[in-house]
């Protein structure tokens, strides 16, 4: 092998073990299946799929640097990228980074070579190389040599005529001495000095790209004085464009309009106090749980239906924020939250819906700090994206909350990299967040990014004037899409307070701060959630034992209450207002929902006196009384249902309300009524009418209505949808390595001469039984190893390289070099032998 690698196999067989580690690190796709050698592993390192996300991870000012070697010689000397990436004028902090930028682009293979010749892989140049249709991030267009593509020879003299160069013999030095004025700065300076005015400002319109332009059938003056010499070349029948070194003499010898060596800074910042900021985020968190929890009593008796198509209809999604009084956009994130959270799910019944998990009765008993860290640990691995609820799919249907469609793999990467940002700023900092978004958009230019290319016709000849080239995707790509909800997700859930990241929210990023963090896996993101919950515990207000009692029939709670007292309270009144202070409001329906749960009216009396700082009001005593006493008078049970009163008054004044028509009542008895309605119906029914009836059992005693009585199965969270494959562990990426390591030994092991024809590169050996029978035997004897062609039980061929121990009974055991272990094999099964050469293990 020489010194200088000829191919990228070659280059990584050089690595060492730690340099092959960092590769795998970096780019986990090439190690399913793990490649059998190093020439396996050159060969997936070059495949499409694999260096397109490979490129997609780049930084800004690496991308650049790959985008400069696909328009620069290949080979390209490092002086030479150099030049492309800081111009003529130079740049001091392009030159302090661009080492940094080629050391990426060589530990993920995706340039090899030493620095006199550098390489970008034949994949990586066919994606960044510029063409007509395909336009270069750098706006560069095609060189001479590709521009000039099949001009006839009289045509390239006439435009060195022009150029004022002298005349060749053949097409190939007519290129060469045009493309030498174009990159002479001095010649090219002095013939642009003669260029018209016009001619010149068509050059200026051209230079940063697209390089295209239209022309008419018969171009102005100084459009020909551009075409004549070769300042503009053909590129068919109605387009021209402007030569690469044409282009890169206007630029200064600049790739880029904007090289960006360095991120930019997380500025202005505004600075509070910690302490502001914890206490802000801490409320965040309390009303979040509170929400969540507000969101699970709505579906205690069943949620709404499930669309046929999956997800919560737009009507349902409506009614949904009205019961948590916010805005739809905010009712789909909590909805998603929960369900992320594993609290909410389908029952999957015949007649599909919505409703709580038996999860949720857990959660809802556990402490404040506990549960916020459940909800947050959902949210940080979630993939499914409630920003995008209604807006439209590829199809142009709605997407739905709830529904399918939702899953963004880049989400869960999008949320813990904006938190790790605002975590490097000093407590209680806060940036703006287009400060952090351009930060993220520079770590990765191309992941979301759109990069559909522009147009290039043009009317009456005039080429266009087009933006900067460089890859900047749109402030509303998906990306920066994703951050903005994050940040916005982030303060909903009290991880940051007045945009500035809480001391709890550190906690759930300070191992996440590199750029390419290793993704955590789900235990360690509850782990690190818990750590988080232990700090925001302290910071969370304690709950209540008690309530203020006032004359206008309400009752307030002057802070969070003790989770059995604001149950209660909640089904014996209901909530007018929240905020520092909850306000509820007794009403005789809310009197008569109490009641139905089997209490009694001394019962709610001594509840109201033993939570309450204030003696229970009279006109309350009176409400509950009023209630009590007619409540339970009408029985409603099931015929197709009836009615039965013991005060026949009662039923006559029912029977002649024009308002219970619709439930279509006779009389049976002088206590009872018949309807054609269900039961369910009939209470509703007479409810409306400001009657208070009980629902009885067939023995005829009455039903006591729990809150909490539907539950769906039990259920599991979504899984999130991964971005790619996992990160591995250090004991597969060990594994790996040695498996790469063996299996390039015994594909390139020097082998002894043998008298049979030696097999062709990456062809197994071939000998007969009798032959690798001996060897074999000759191996354990003299204690050498051997090199094998075996095909195993499925007819996969491989080849290895074994230390045989003993042979019997038709099988060899021997210590094999390839996988690193000591195994059987078959001899039927050996293809072949040969012997290696001294010192080759």
């Amino acid at each position: 092998m020489t010194d200088t690698p000829r191919t990228l196999a070659e280059e990584l067989r050089t690595r060492t073990d730690s340099g092959l580690t960092g590769l795998l690190r970096a780019r986990p796709d090439l190690l399913n299946p793990v490649p059998g050698d190093v020439t396996q592993l050159a060969t997936r390192a070059g495949t499409r799929a694999s260096v397109v996300r490979a490129v997609e991870r780049l930084n800004r000012f690496t991308l650049q640097t790959a985008e400069a070697l696909a328009v620069a010689p290949d080979p390209c000397p490092y002086e030479t990228l150099g030049a492309l990436m800081a111009g003529d004028a130079g740049d001091a902090a392009v030159t302090a980074e661009l080492p940094g930028a080629v050391a990426e682009l060589r530990a993920q293979a995706l340039v090899w070579g030493p620095d006199d010749r550098l390489r970008l892989v034949r994949t990586a140049r066919e994606l960044l190389t510029p063409s007509a249709t395909h336009p270069s991030p750098t706006g560069l267009g095609p060189s001479v040599a590709e521009a000039t593509a099949g001009m006839s020879p009289g045509r390239l003299q006439d435009i060195l005529a022009a150029a004022g160069l002298p005349a060749t013999h053949d097409p190939v030095t007519a290129v060469a001495a045009l493309t030498a004025l174009f990159c002479d700065r001095t010649r090219m300076a002095a013939l642009l000095d003669t260029a018209p005015a016009e001619s010149a400002a068509v050059l200026d319109k051209l230079v940063w790209g697209p390089p295209y332009g239209g022309v008419t059938d018969r171009p102005a003056g100084h459009l020909q004085w551009l075409l004549d010499r070769g300042l503009l070349m053909p590129a068919g029948t109605r387009h021209v464009v402007l030569p690469r070194e044409a282009a890169l003499h206007l630029r200064g010898g600049r790739a880029h309009r904007a090289p960006e060596p360095v991120p930019p800074a997380l500025s202005p910042v505004t600075e509070r106090d910690p302490r502001l900021v914890d206490g802000a985020a801490a409320s965040q968190a309390f009303t979040a749980l509170a929400t969540v929890e507000e969101l699970l009593k709505e579906w205690d008796l069943g949620g709404p239906a499930v669309l046929r198509a999956g997800g919560l209809s737009v009507r349902d999604l409506k009614r949904t924020a009205t019961a948590l009084d916010t805005t739809e956009q905010l009712a789909a994130f909590w909805l998603e939250l929960a369900y992320a959270a594993g609290l909410v799910a389908s029952d999957g019944e015949a007649d599909e819906r919505y409703a709580a998990t038996p999860a949720a009765e857990d959660w809802l008993q556990l402490p404040d700090q506990e549960r916020w860290a459940r909800l947050v640990a959902g949210w940080l691995s979630a993939t499914r994206t409630p920003g995008l609820v209604g807006t439209a799919d590829t199809k142009g249907r709605a997407l739905a909350a709830l529904g399918p469609h939702l899953d963004r793999s880049a989400a869960p990467e999008v949320r813990r990299r904006a938190l790790a940002l605002l975590g490097t700023l000093p407590p209680g900092t806060s940036v703006p967040p287009a400060a952090l978004l351009a930060r993220l958009r520079w770590e990765r230019p191309l992941r979301g990014a759109s990069t559909a290319p522009a147009g290039t016709g043009t009317p009456s000849g005039a080429a266009p004037h087009t933006p900067p080239a460089s890859p900047v995707p749109p402030a509303d790509d998906l990306r920066s899409r994703l951050a903005q909800w994050a940040l916005a997700e982030a303060e909903l859930l009290g991880v940051t307070g007045r945009g500035a990241l809480a001391a709890h929210g550190r906690a759930l990023v300070a191992e996440n701060t590199p750029p390419v963090a290793a993704v955590p896996t789900p235990t360690e993101i509850r782990a690190t959630a818990t750590r988080a919950a232990a700090l925001l515990a302290p910071l969370l207000p304690e709950p209540l034992d008690h309530v203020l009692l006032q004359a206008d029939l309400t009752a307030v709670a002057p802070g969070p209450l003790l989770r059995p007292l604001a149950e209660a309270l909640g089904v014996l009144a209901d909530i007018e207002s929240k905020g520092g202070a909850t306000v509820y409001r007794f009403t005789p329906a809310s009197v008569r929902r109490a009641l139905d749960t089997g209490r009694s009216a001394a019962e709610l009396q001594e509840f109201l006196a033993t939570h309450s700082r204030t003696p229970v009001p009279q006109p309350l005593a009176y409400l509950i009384d009023d209630v009590a006493r007619k409540h339970g008078q009408l029985r409603i049970g099931a015929a197709a249902a009836y009615v039965r009163c013991d005060d026949d008054a009662l039923l006559a004044e029912i029977l002649a309300d024009r308002r219970a028509a619709a439930l279509r009542l006779r009389r049976l008895a002088p206590t009872v009524l018949a309807a054609q309605t269900s039961a369910d119906q009939l209470l509703d029914g007479l409810r409306a009418m400001g009657y208070a009836p009980a629902a009885e059992s067939a023995e005829g005693d009455v039903l006591i209505a729990r809150a909490d009585s539907y539950r769906t199965p039990p259920r599991t969270a979504p899984a999130p949808v991964p971005d790619g494959p996992p990160a591995p562990d250090p004991a597969l990426l060990d594994a790996a390595v040695r498996a790469i390591r063996a299996g390039d030994l015994a594909a390139t092991a020097e082998r002894k001469p043998h008298h049979a024809a030696a097999p062709g590169p990456g062809a197994l050996p071939r000998t007969t039984s009798a032959e690798t029978l001996a060897t074999v035997q000759a191996a354990v004897l003299t204690g050498s190893a051997l090199w094998i062609g075996y095909v195993n039980a499925d007819g996969a061929a491989s080849q290895r390289v074994i230390a045989p121990v003993r042979v019997e009974g038709g099988f060899v055991t021997a210590y094999d070099h390839t996988s690193d272990e000591v195994r059987t094999y078959p001899l039927h099964r050996i293809t072949g032998v040969a012997e290696l050469a001294d010192g080759a293990v």
